[in-house]
């Protein structure tokens, strides 16, 4: 089994080449590929399949040559990785898959338009945040409250007084199953300056990483909705590095660094 190794911001995705739709991928043997001590190491899994061949997204082959079959790192099945589908975005274009420009990538939660030169950062439009309300999160003890922001997956996005710096994320926070039957990905966020925020993240499947995209794009929706705002740009810092998310009228955009860092073969 061919592999590649990519990140975007420390988040960091083993990518299976497989156009013609041949490798079977149980939960067990992603879990064991992304095992940081007894496989490759990585927050997921980017599975790269032909869209066509692909029954569960056949339907936007017409838009996206090419299907992000993404996995959490504990094998499960997810909608929509937004630092994912950058480091994918590169490794097509990088592997001749894909020119560069402009191209649609086929996800669970749609098909996402990138933009990337042969070299840089990469720009992914997100497609439009809905806010679904308002819920809360628990972290060692203390309640914080969240705006629910869907973006292809499920978010709770707390602004919060305390410095996230000192939280404990070894454990998953808790939150309302009501509200998430399905888990949710949890954003723990300080604002640093004008349109400035600092980021922390529990990601559903996979614990704390070191970023994650589309929780960058849910943390500057519920910064911009304590404003008052719906629109601009805000640098999100997370662990890992800094990111760009853009809102306007329509809809969301992400941008930062996508790189590929090893090629080889897993034995497992």
């Amino acid at each position: 089994m061919r592999f590649a190794k990519g990140h975007g911001t420390e988040n960091d995705f083993v990518i299976l080449p497989d156009p013609e739709g041949e490798l079977e991928l149980p939960g067990a043997l992603v879990a064991a590929i992304c095992d940081r001590r007894a496989g490759i190491g990585g927050d997921g899994v980017l599975h790269v399949v032909r869209t066509k061949l692909s029954p569960e997204v056949a339907d936007q082959a017409g838009e996206a040559e090419w299907f992000m079959d993404y996995r959490n790192a504990d094998g499960g099945v997810a909608e929509m990785c937004g630092n994912g589908v950058r480091v994918f975005a590169r490794y097509l274009v990088s592997a001749g898959l894909a020119a560069p420009g402009e191209f649609g990538v086929a996800t669970r939660g749609g098909v996402k338009r990138v933009r990337l030169a042969e070299t840089g950062d990469v720009t992914v439009d997100m497609g439009p945040p809905r806010v679904l309300g308002e819920s809360r999160a628990s972290v060692s003890g203390r309640e914080y409250g969240g705006l629910r922001v869907d973006m292809g997956n499920p978010h709770l996005a707390c602004v919060i007084g305390d410095p996230v710096a000192g939280l404990d994320l070894t454990r998953p926070p808790a939150f309302d199953p009501e509200h998430f039957p399905n888990g949710v990905n949890v954003e723990l966020l300080n604002a640093a300056g004008p349109r400035r925020l600092v980021m922390r993240v529990f990601e559903r499947g996979s614990g704390e990483t070191r970023s994650c995209g589309t929780g960058a794009v849910a943390s500057a929706v519920a910064a911009a909705h304590l404003a008052g705002e719906t629109t601009g740009s805000w640098e999100v810092e997370v662990l890992g590095g800094t990111v760009t998310v853009t809102l306007d009228e329509r809809t969301s955009y992400l941008a930062g660094p996508a790189v590929l860092v090893a090629s080889g073969e897993i034995t497992l």
